[in-house]
Parts: C-alpha cells; sequence; structure tokens
C-alpha cells in the first residue's frame, strides 16, 4: 500500500464556492492547497471521525467529518478511484468510507437534522442538501416558519441568500418546535449575538421604512431592531450615511439611516431605515456604562445623563458609535419656505430634499442621487396640468428618475440650485447659453428645444385656433361662429384645419348634394303623380250628367272626396311608404273611381239624348 496518495484538479466546496487545488493524503493527515490563494488546509488523521463518497455534480465527492464538528467536501474524483480510497481509508485511517448517494425524488417535505455544524434535510435515509451553519448570518422566525440568510461570497457569481423552513406546529413536552429549530441553528450559526446590556434603548419609535414600531437596542458594534414580527440586527460596519431632514410641515423630523449590505424582509430589501419623529417629543437618556467608559470610548461625544428632543437623542448617539457625520439639508430654500418640495415618484407623493452633494426623496420609496453620478437634469412639461412641471435625473449609468407634479412656483428656485451647483441642463435654451440670459421662468415647458416635436407643435396651434375661435363667440354671441370657413373660397384663404376635420367636412357636403338631389326628384314624382290624377278626375267628371242640380252636386262632391285626396294627405303618404306602395295605393284609386263612375246612375240629360239617338 502506497503511503500517500496525490490527486490533481480536486475542488473544495467554501461557502458555496468551489475552489480548485491539490489534495494529498498522507499516513499523518490530509492536506488540501488551493491553487488559487495559495491557502492549505491541514486535517489530522486522529480528527477524522466519518468519510462519505457519493455521486455529486463534478462526478463523485468525499465527504469528511472531524472531531470538532468540523465538514470538508471535496469534488471531482472518479469513479474508479473509489477503491483506491477506501483501501487508503481502511489501512491508514482505520475508518470505512461509505457510500452514500443524495435524494433526487424531487420532494420538498422531509426531515431536519443537526449535526455538528451541518444542517441536513433528509428524506428516509438519504440527505438530499445540506447546509454549513457557519455560514448562517441571519436567522428570524414568524408563525410556523423559520427563515436563515446566509452571508455574502463576493467570489461566488450566484449565492444563495435565504432559504425558509415551514414546522408543523406539534408541541412536545410545551417545546416550541420553531424555537427549537432556531436555537438549534443559532447555537452553531456565525450571527450577531446580543451579549450583555445594551448601552442604551429607545421604545416604540415609528418607522416608515421597514413599516411599523420598533424598539431600538444600542449595542456597541450594532443595532438591533426589534419588532412584533421582525427582528433586525444591524452592524454599524454596514451603515454608509445618516441623514436628518425637516419635515414640510415644520413639526416633524425623518433620521435616515443608509444601509448596505440592505436588512432583508421576505423578498424585500430596503436600503434605508426610515425614522419619523416629532419635534415635540423630549426624553431623557440615560447610558447603560460609567462616567468613565463614556468618556473614554466617546471622547466628550456623549455623556452618561442626557435629555432632550427624541430626535436629537436618536442622532446624537448613532453619530458617535457610527462615527459618521449627520447630512442636513444646505441653503437651499423652497417657494414655500421649506427646505423641501413636494413631488412625485412613482406612484407615490413624498418630499425631495436638495443637498450639499446630491438629492434625497422620501419615503417610498426612498431614493438617495449623488451629484457626481449625474449626467444631467431636465425640466419638463407636467404630463397632467401646466401648473406643475417634472424633474428629470438622469445618472451616467443611464438610469432616470422623474419626479413629477412639482409646483409651477418651485420652478425659480429649484432652476438656480440646479445651476449653482453646475448640473448639465439639457434644456437649457441656445440663446441664453450664448448670451448669459437669466432663464425665462414662463418658458419652462417648452422642454427638449434641441428635439423638434411635431406632435407638440401642432397641439399648440390647436390649442390657439381654440381660444380664438372661443373669444370670437363671446364676443359675438348673435352670429355664426364657423364664418372663416366658406368652401367657395381658395385654400389659400381657408384655415389650416386637421386631415380629420377635412374629410369630416367632404363627406357633409356631399351628404347635403345627395340629399338635394334627392328632394329634388322626389318632388318632381310627385308634381307628375298629381296632374295625373287631376286630369283623369276631370276627363270622367265632365261625362256625368245630373239629373238635378241638388242631386248633381251632392253626388259630385261625393265623388270627389272619394276620388281625390288632400295635398297633405298625398304628401305624407308618399314620404312613409316606397314606390310600389304608393303605385299600388294608385291603381286601387283609379279602380275604385271607375267603380264609382259605372255604378252611378245616368242623368236626365244623358237619357234625353240617348232617347233621341
Amino acid at each position: 500500500m502506497a503511503e500517500t496518495l496525490e490527486f490533481n484538479d480536486i475542488y473544495q466546496e467554501v461557502k458555496g464556492s468551489m475552489n480548485d487545488g491539490r489534495l494529498r493524503l498522507s499516513r499523518q493527515g490530509i492536506i488540501f492547497k488551493n491553487s488559487k490563494t495559495g491557502k492549505v488546509d491541514n486535517i489530522q488523521a486522529g480528527e477524522l471521525t466519518e468519510g462519505i463518497w457519493r455521486r455529486v455534480a463534478l462526478g463523485h465527492g468525499l465527504k469528511l467529518l472531524t472531531k470538532n464538528g468540523h465538514v470538508y467536501k471535496y469534488d471531482g474524483f472518479r469513479e474508479s478511484e473509489f477503491e483506491k480510497l477506501s483501501d487508503f481509508f481502511k489501512t491508514h485511517y482505520r475508518l470505512e468510507l461509505m457510500e452514500k448517494d443524495l435524494c433526487v425524488k424531487g420532494w420538498n417535505w422531509g426531515t431536519v437534522k443537526f449535526g455538528g455544524q451541518l444542517l441536513s434535510f433528509d428524506i428516509g435515509d438519504q440527505p438530499v442538501f445540506e447546509i454549513p451553519l457557519s455560514n448562517v448570518s441571519q436567522c428570524t422566525t414568524g408563525k410556523n416558519e423559520v427563515t436563515l440568510e446566509f452571508h455574502q461570497n463576493d467570489d461566488a457569481e450566484v449565492s444563495l441568500m435565504e432559504v425558509r423552513f415551514y414546522v408543523p406546529p406539534t408541541q412536545e413536552d410545551g417545546v416550541d418546535p420553531v424555537e427549537a429549530f432556531a436555537q438549534n441553528v443559532l447555537s452553531k450559526a456565525d450571527v450577531i449575538q446580543a451579549t450583555g446590556d445594551a448601552i442604551c434603548i429607545f421604545r416604540e419609535l415609528q418607522c416608515l421604512t421597514p413599516r411599523g414600531r420598533y424598539d431600538i437596542r444600542i449595542y456597541p458594534t450594532f443595532l438591533h431592531l426589534h419588532g412584533k414580527t421582525f427582528d433586525y440586527k444591524i452592524p454599524y460596519t454596514t451603515v454608509l450615511r445618516l441623514f436628518l431632514l425637516p419635515h414640510k410641515d415644520q413639526r416633524q423630523m425623518f433620521f435616515v439611516i443608509s444601509l448596505d449590505p440592505p436588512i432583508k424582509q421576505g423578498q424585500t430589501r430596503y436600503h434605508f431605515l426610515i425614522l419619523l419623529f416629532s419635534k415635540d417629543e423630549d426624553i431623557s437618556l440615560t447610558l447603560n456604562m460609567n462616567e468613565e467608559e463614556v468618556e473614554k470610548r466617546f471622547e466628550g461625544r456623549l455623556t452618561k445623563n442626557m435629555s432632550g428632543s427624541l430626535y436629537e437623542m436618536v442622532s446624537r448617539v448613532m453619530k458617535a458609535l457610527v462615527n459618521r457625520k449627520i447630512t442636513v439639508p444646505g441653503n437651499f430654500q423652497g417657494h414655500s419656505g421649506a427646505q423641501c418640495i413636494t413631488c412625485s415618484y412613482k406612484a407615490s407623493s413624498g418630499l425631495l430634499y436638495p443637498l450639499e452633494r446630491g438629492f434625497i426623496y422620501v419615503h417610498k420609496p426612498p431614493v438617495h442621487i449623488r451629484f457626481d453620478e449625474i449626467s444631467f437634469v431636465n425640466f419638463a412639461r407636467g404630463t397632467t396640468t401646466t401648473r406643475s412641471f417634472d424633474f428629470e435625473i438622469e445618472t451616467k449609468q443611464g438610469t432616470q428618475y422623474t419626479f413629477s407634479s412639482i409646483e409651477r412656483e418651485e420652478y425659480g428656485k429649484l432652476f438656480d440650485f440646479v445651476n449653482a451647483k453646475k448640473l448639465n441642463i439639457k434644456n437649457r435654451g441656445l440663446k441664453e447659453k450664448k448670451e448669459g440670459m437669466n432663464p425665462s421662468y414662463d418658458e419652462y415647458a417648452d422642454s427638449d428645444e434641441d428635439q423638434h416635436d411635431a406632435y407638440l407643435e401642432r397641439m399648440k396651434e390647436e390649442g390657439k385656433i381654440r381660444e380664438e375661435n372661443a373669444n370670437d363667440s363671446s364676443d359675438d354671441s348673435g352670429e355664426e361662429t364657423d364664418e372663416s370657413f366658406n368652401p367657395g373660397e381658395e385654400e389659400e384663404d381657408v384655415a389650416e384645419e386637421q386631415e380629420w376635420d377635412r374629410k369630416a367636412e367632404d363627406a357633409r357636403r356631399e351628404y347635403e348634394k345627395a340629399m338635394k338631389e334627392y328632394e329634388g326628384g322626389r318632388g318632381e314624382s310627385s308634381k307628375r303623380d298629381k296632374s295625373k290624377k287631376k286630369k283623369k278626375v276631370k276627363v270622367k267628371v265632365e261625362k256625368k250628367s245630373t239629373p238635378s242640380r241638388g242631386s248633381s252636386s251632392k253626388s259630385s262632391s261625393r265623388q270627389l272626396s272619394e276620388s281625390f285626396k288632400s295635398k297633405e294627405f298625398v304628401s305624407s303618404d308618399e314620404s312613409s311608404s316606397g314606390e310600389n306602395k304608393s303605385k299600388k295605393k294608385r291603381r286601387r284609386s283609379e279602380d275604385s273611381e271607375e267603380e264609382e263612375l259605372a255604378s252611378t246612375p245616368p242623368s236626365s240629360e244623358d237619357s234625353a239624348s240617348g232617347s233621341d239617338e
């Protein structure tokens, strides 16, 4: 049996990333040297307690467990190397190298086992996945749920950041299974522990982001937010900036803490911690340290006993512990005298604060933009009304922020501020650049002057025309409002109209022309029909003879009333029916007239003439 075994191109799994290197097995132990960093891991033979051989993504792997609970994983072995390794382990380490495959059923329920510094999720006797508890940075509990968060790995392209476990609500010996799970994790995890007493505690502070009321416990190295649902431990090393901003109502104050990396609540990431204070709320604060310790640690920045406004105490303590200055608004003053501007960002209304070195918007979502990352700014026309405007900021990375619904009166103050900070203004007029003229605050709506907007120009022209028409109609209320449009005139004298207006006017003229032709043809046909009726009736009446004046007058009047229709009746009847119906009626009326004439008895004159013949 060989005294040593060496394997090249072996990968060691460390915090989710695979580091290639060289593995050497000897009688004294196992040594792995990282090819990239040169770091050497040395495992003594007497420390080994278990060796497992299993199939992994990169071929086959070797998992080693030690007496102190450490787990080492090495991948990249070939299947044929199992026998050689197994014999070496039996001979020199007196260990049985066991074969144990991972479960690949795809189930998401099973049993969690804690062994040393390893959490194993098993289905039956086969493990599904394993989590080194040293990688856990945070462990939070909810209703029947435990959430594990992990340290970021800068070397890995993709990192696992969070895992959630659902724990069924079972009670065994009065022990809450959720709390028992969390305690097993915290006992081995690399989590910030709240050891010792807090320096001071601020209770029931109103937090806008994340929303709720939290107790803030101040420890020497981290900040602990304790709420009804979530707990956050924020190391002071993750605090980038501190802001103290007065509210526009002059009765409240915002205290903003910028964080990197952000705190997490489910899938939501919070890069800013925003607290809201009332200026009228005071507090007396006593630090949980003796005066000598306070003086030695904070060098006069804090004292053991302090009193004042609540927002002043919180900001003062945070400044001393984080060791960063607090940013406040500069000399900017808006139209209303406040140091901020009311506006909307995305779907929420908030406040935009022009600072000495950037802009910050609170509170939903909070945005901080430094001057050195701004490419240009733009003053744009308001989308809903001319009484407001939009302020656009585009960064050098191409990200655009649009703060909308800003009151028009704020334009002059904001323009002067941006101009004084020497920021690039995209829609500054060329004439103003050349001649150094003061900005015309009433013409800010003509944004993007370097690009011609045909649609905008057409809308402006139409608005002027509508205003002129409205003024003409108000001055000459008794006259027609469309006097400027004369179809008989040349196109040069006609006012410019849109394409659809012209089409509508042409359609209207064609319709009127068709109606005139239709009504004219219908009138001539009705006249011809009337003249035919009159001629027929006259001929037939002349053939009649009455025996007496009284009887003849009665019979003629009756016949005329039955055979003739009034002008009103004829016109209404013809207008309401088609040509076929009118022809049928005329035939029926002629037939009825002939029948009546045939049934009328001959007069005395006719009988006399007949007898003469």
